[in-house]
């Protein structure tokens, strides 16, 4: 029976009985996992699961048979749908007990407990394809219909306090019982029905080091006794919190917006560069806020950021601990602080490599990246790092939940963190490597960053869809600022924001952002590379296809100011970008790659267009100059378009006319631009060997290739593309 709603303050109630009321059962389960989910407070990403053992019909035999819904492997409560849960028939999981009894008097636990992963698909209900979560004895074997298993910051911290099981009576009385570390699986989840059992009137399980896990026999009644567990833990917490004292109180003062801005546009790409391990780069998450200051500022984070976290959950993705960088922002300069960040990396590859070998076992996997995924910096705050922004954006929430889980346990008692070889065995789990190694290949551009200056419309556009398919981070830099942000749009709608946004405190973007630059302009061009180191760390490639084309009046006369527009955009401008990105890319230390688009008419005279012409010939050996100047780091190559009518802003309705008038093709006035670019185009396709108009994505391709590693061997080249435009070999 549904009991009142309580008045909550620490956890938001997202349950609407109106809605629910419409659902069947198995909606009703997904619909209460998305109202836990949509809560940072409860779960954090990815993390938790939920339950409810339902009557159905059998497929075969027709009769009731009882089926455990459970959360499958991967996804996320806020996200999920009916197709993220296993279901099981539940006398065939119970009766696993038996076979796990058999494995593990054979052997020590953690084989058998791998083994009985495998014996989950012979309990599959319905042919369901969702792979069961190790997580699912812990729901099956408890006596109750519905199980919530959570992981709120505020009971983990009472789980990771050294006197947890005397807390959990202290803050929950009988009601709720404890369980001490256990990894989960079959043994725990029998512990925890003998607990069960036992105590009868017990409604959850605080698990120490892990969470909470609470069951009730109504779906509402268990949603609803989730909220108040936490509510309770939270407020007891809150109690008791040391406010301006918490983590010792302050020893450093923040720096001030603009000088910790620029300090991390210095710092990230140097960074970036250093916690790359073979040939894999890393995507960066920076945060600066209050929360994260607090805790990097405080006497104590030198203490707990050695620690580690507690929550297997947590140190999966924020790693056994953090780089915390003793460095005092009031005295010391960034040099310093580079020189001790450098210190501080060699230290924890060290560390982080003893840890390995005193903790890995005979057939335990090859140890990965030894350099950290959070790095702590007094005075400036976070930054995380992960394979592509989703996925650093989610570190940082996490290690935001470490650090609350530590501010808690420290207000009530004393913080512990999970015991090494503890964390080593969840760390380097040969399932989880299992997984790892199913996932399918990155693409070819992904864990990079590219600037695509005039990405707001023609080819710079098409060309950012085009390396965003292949999993490139996409800066869309463009004149009109507004246009680069419809780009960007457009890339987050069809790629998704990523996962680890609502909620988490963790500010960020997704796999684009949209900048407005003027590349006549050097400290707009800083400021374009600084949002975007800022962003991401760091930048791995540089397209720039904005350029001008200035036509002569009727007389064919170009003012002086349209002859030197025409050069500062189409060559002073793509200069300008390379140059002041040399700098970003000589710290980094990665190699990168560089393609300027020029055009086909840099080697063909005609009348009409010669600053844009002798401009793009400038452009062309810009080219390779540059290849020279930044080898061998950086390759440095050039698309040469022929004439791309298709979306191009320089093919304005005008000037389009102009052309059709001027090369006597028929035309009304009355026509729509799309049909006299259509015939423009056409026309000029006619000149060329392979008779088809030159499009934007032509371009993009050929953009593509010369950023991607397929021309890891070619530099100082400019490629033609243009259907065969004789005129324009190469004499």
């Amino acid at each position: 029976m549904t009991q009142p709603a309580q008045q909550l303050k620490h956890v938001t109630r997202h349950w609407d009985d109106s809605v629910a009321a419409g659902l069947d059962p198995i909606e009703r389960l997904v619909y209460r996992s998305n109202c836990l989910g949509a809560d940072q407070r409860i779960t954090n990403t990815g993390g938790g699961n939920t339950s409810s053992k339902l009557a159905e019909s059998d497929p075969l035999s027709g009769e009731s048979t009882e089926v455990l819904w459970v959360k499958g492997s991967g996804g996320d409560l806020r996200t999920s749908k009916r197709d993220n849960f296993s279901s099981l028939y539940l006398d065939k999981l119970e009766s696993l007990q038996g076979v796990y009894a058999a494995q593990s008097e054979r052997g020590p636990k953690t084989p058998a407990e791998d083994a009985m992963v495998a014996y989950f698909s012979h309990c599959t209900f319905n042919l369901n394809p969702r792979a069961s979560s190790i997580d699912t004895p812990l729901h099956g074997f408890l006596p109750a219909r519905h199980v919530d298993h959570m992981h709120p910051n505020s009971v983990i911290a009472i789980a990771a306090s050294r006197n947890s099981e005397k807390l959990t009576r202290e803050v929950f009385g009988d009601e709720i019982g404890w369980v001490a570390w256990l990894r989960p699986g079959f043994e725990l989840g029998m512990q925890m029905q003998r607990e069960a059992e036992a105590n009868p009137s017990l409604r959850g399980l605080v698990m120490g080091q892990h969470g909470l896990i609470n069951w009730a026999d109504d779906d509402k009644d268990c949603y609803e006794l989730t909220l108040a567990l936490i509510e309770k833990a939270a407020a007891f917490i809150d109690q008791r919190d040391k406010g301006a004292d918490t983590f010792g109180g302050q020893k450093y003062v923040p720096l001030g917006d603009t000088q910790r801005d620029s300090l991390l546009g210095e710092l990230l790409p140097w960074l970036r560069g250093r916690v790359a391990y073979q040939g894999h780069r890393l995507i960066g998450t920076v945060q600066t806020d209050a929360v994260i200051q607090r805790f990097v500022n405080s006497h104590d984070a030198p203490r707990l950021a050695e620690l580690g976290t507690s929550c297997p959950d947590h140190f999966l993705r924020t790693k056994i601990k953090p780089l915390y960088v003793d460095w005092n922002p009031a005295t010391e300069d960034p040099a310093t602080l580079k020189k001790k960040l450098e210190a501080g990396l060699e230290r924890y590859r060290q560390d982080y490599a003893e840890y390995y070998e005193r903790c890995k076992h005979v057939d335990s996997p090859a140890m990965r990246n030894p350099n950290p995924a959070v790095v702590l910096i007094p005075g400036v705050g976070m930054i995380a790092w992960g394979k592509n922004k989703s996925e650093s954006r989610v570190t940082a929430e996490f290690y935001n939940c470490a650090v609350e889980v530590m501010r808690g346990a420290e207000a009530i008692d004393e913080y512990i963190a999970l015991p090494q070889q503890e964390a080593f065995d969840i760390e380097y789990w040969l399932l989880e490597e299992a997984k790892l190694q199913r996932m399918p290949a990155e693409k070819a551009l992904a864990r990079r960053v590219v600037v695509v200056v005039g990405a707001g419309a023609g080819i710079g556009r098409v060309a950012a869809h085009r390396l965003a398919a292949e999993g490139a981070h996409v800066v869309c830099a463009d004149l009109n600022a507004a246009a680069a942000q419809q780009t960007a749009d457009e890339l987050i709608a069809k790629y998704g924001q990523g996962i680890g946004v609502a909620g988490s405190g963790v500010s960020g973007c997704g796999p684009a952002i949209g900048v407005g630059v003027n590349i006549t302009d050097r400290e707009s061009i800083r400021s374009l590379l600084r949002t975007a180191t800022l962003a991401y760390g760091g930048v791995d490639h540089l397209l720039v296809t904005a350029g001008v084309f200035l036509a002569p009046d009727r007389e064919g006369n170009l003012s002086d100011d349209a002859w030197r527009l025409t050069f500062e955009v189409n060559v002073h401008g793509a200069y300008n970008v390379v140059d002041e990105a040399k700098t970003l890319f000589r710290d980094q230390g990665l190699v990168g790659s560089v393609v300027l688009t020029t055009s086909v008419n840099a080697v063909v005279a005609k009348k009409g267009s010669v600053a844009y012409d002798t401009s793009k010939a400038a452009a062309n050996h810009l080219v390779r100059e540059l290849a020279v100047e930044l080898a061998p780091l950086v390759r440095v190559n050039g698309v040469a378009p022929a004439t791309v009518v298709e979306g191009s802003t320089m093919f304005p309705r005008d000037r389009v006319i102009a052309s059709l008038a001027k090369y006597a093709i028929e035309f009304e006035e009355a026509e729509s631009d799309e049909s006299l670019r259509s015939k423009l185009a056409q026309f000029y396709a006619e000149r060329t060997l392979t008779k088809q108009p030159i499009t934007p994505i032509d371009q993009a391709e050929a953009a593509y290739f010369l950023l991607s590693d397929a021309s890891s061997k070619t530099t100082g080249q400019v490629i033609s593309v243009d259907g065969g435009l004789v005129d324009a070999f190469l004499r």
